[in-house]
């Protein structure tokens, strides 16, 4: 089924389940009146939702509204945790080789991970405001889990029985910010910023047979103002699945129910060793960063400049259908006034 949160006068928003063209919406206050509570109550709630979706696509339902991504929150619009790994170790060897760095041969056992803020996530068709464009603007195209609550030590044998929605994300990052902040040596604060989520999340059963091993087998499309910037496959070179991204964040806490778990930045290697635009015949990428990389690799240097006030990212996925699964996060970066 697909869920989403409507925007209201309150923090938490709406819930409401869309139908499966993305077209429609029903308010399900007599279920649950937000995300948060359909997720702490899921066990009880579930069917109830799930036979509510199926009443939506059969059209024997009253009192059902247009759905506009525009009126969303992102699905939970703040959450109890969200932490982002990075499943795509592709990416990081790109990152550690743009600066002739090894990689540590543990990195391709041993998730990288960080926790994000999550009191403040940015709807999915709000602009993303920064009081600088000189700070590295980034846009960065991942994939998410909801979870329900997870015990601590749990293995990925057992976690992916928890997971109970998926998102896309924009994991927003001011590159220029990163380097001083980590070389305190104590992870990322001010150089990651707000995230946004996509309008709808949806439960695993909704990606057919796109879902196994507990990865999202369809690619991920990034539009950088207006054109085709990456389409990697958010399954091919994902090292870590989602189950073992879960059980790596659960090995010391218990995960409670709207932990959000990120996958890092979609990444495919290509054949290469650094991968190819869409422009010159490649899968692209899902962020500025790794382009720069590949620019510094082979030229030296890199061309490309990171995002600016008025540049535009549209983040999708379609299924093999060509239908939108989780609707668009479209954004566009504009300067904080206050």
């Amino acid at each position: 089924m697909k869920l989403a949160t409507l925007k209201n006068d309150t923090r938490d928003g709406q819930l409401v389940i869309v139908s499966k063209d993305l077209k429609s919406a029903v308010a399900v206050t007599h279920i649950a009146s937000t995300m948060q509570e359909a997720l702490d109550n899921w066990d009880t709630v579930a069917m109830h939702l799930q036979a509510t979706y199926h009443a939506l696509n059969i059209g024997q339902l009253d009192d059902v509204m247009s759905f506009d991504p525009a009126q969303c929150e992102s699905p939970l619009p703040r959450a109890y945790q969200w932490a982002d790994g990075s499943a795509y170790v592709n990416h990081v060897e790109l990152v550690r080789k743009a600066r002739g760095a090894e990689m540590p041969e543990s990195f391709w056992s041993d998730p990288l991970m960080y926790q994000g803020g999550s009191d403040d996530f940015i709807g999915p068709q709000e602009d993303i405001e920064l009081p600088s464009d000189e700070w590295g603007i980034d846009f960065e195209g991942e994939v998410a889990v909801v979870t329900g609550d997870v015990p601590m030590g749990c293995t990925p044998e057992e976690a992916g029985n928890h997971i109970r929605l998926l998102m896309l994300v924009n994991d927003v990052s001011l590159r220029g910010l990163i380097p001083g902040e980590l070389a305190k040596g104590f992870g990322f604060f001010q150089s990651k910023p707000a995230s946004a989520f996509s309008p709808v999340a949806v439960t695993p059963d909704e990606l057919g047979e796109s879902w196994e091993d507990c990865k999202v087998h369809l690619p991920l499309l990034s539009t950088y103002n207006d054109k085709a910037f990456g389409k990697p496959d958010a399954g091919t070179d994902m090292t870590f699945n989602f189950a073992q991204l879960i059980a790596h964040a659960a090995k010391s806490r218990n995960l409670g129910a709207g932990s959000i778990i990120g996958s890092g930045t979609v990444s495919n290697k290509q054949g290469t060793d650094h991968g190819t635009s869409i422009d010159e015949g490649g899968v692209g990428y899902s962020c500025i960063a790794e382009v720069r990389m590949i620019e510094t690799i082979r030229d030296g240097e890199p061309s490309t400049q990171f995002m600016k006030f008025g540049d535009k990212i549209r983040i999708e996925m379609l299924d093999d259908n060509g239908e939108s699964v989780f609707g668009a996060i479209d954004q566009q970066v504009k300067e904080y006034k206050g």
